[in-house]
């Protein structure tokens, strides 16, 4: 059994990735300390932990940061494999499990980011067809 002692979760409440790894915990009932980070003002603590991509969802297993939420779930599963386990043990079935996980990170994910912020995107991009950003940014813009 895996101490519990030094679990930590540097996360933003609203994000999916952060709730991947929040599940985990709970569905293995592990007691962990939540640090929201501010993502505008990153904390030294979460630059240290992930100094690669300075990106949350952390988790600080003993003083020993593990990154990214796929990643992080996989630990918690073998950390604490007394208790239930998350993935099926039938290797073709874990391999499924993980393609629907991959296809939601890089389909439903990016769906769901552009709809919620496709208004400032269309600012962006209107103010971006009038000149120089257009130019720059290689932007096709409707021709009046």
């Amino acid at each position: 059994m895996a101490s519990e002692k030094g679990v930590m979760l540097l996360d933003f409440w609203v994000s999916p990735f952060g709730q991947r790894a929040r599940i985990a915990l709970a569905e293995k009932g592990v007691q962990y300390e939540y640090k929201e980070e501010n993502l505008t003002e990153k904390s030294e603590l979460l630059l240290k932990a992930n100094p690669v991509h300075k990106k949350i969802p952390v988790l600080i297993h003993d003083g020993k940061p593990v990154c990214e939420s796929l990643i992080i779930v996989e630990y918690i599963d073998e950390v604490w494999s007394d208790k239930a386990p998350l993935m099926p043990s039938d290797p073709y079935q874990r391999a499924q499990a993980r393609f629907w996980a991959d296809f939601i990170d890089k389909k439903v994910y990016f769906i769901l980011f552009s709809l919620h912020f496709r208004p400032f995107i269309m600012y962006y991009h209107a103010i971006s067809c009038r000149g120089l950003g257009a130019k720059l940014l290689h932007i096709p813009c409707a021709k009046k």
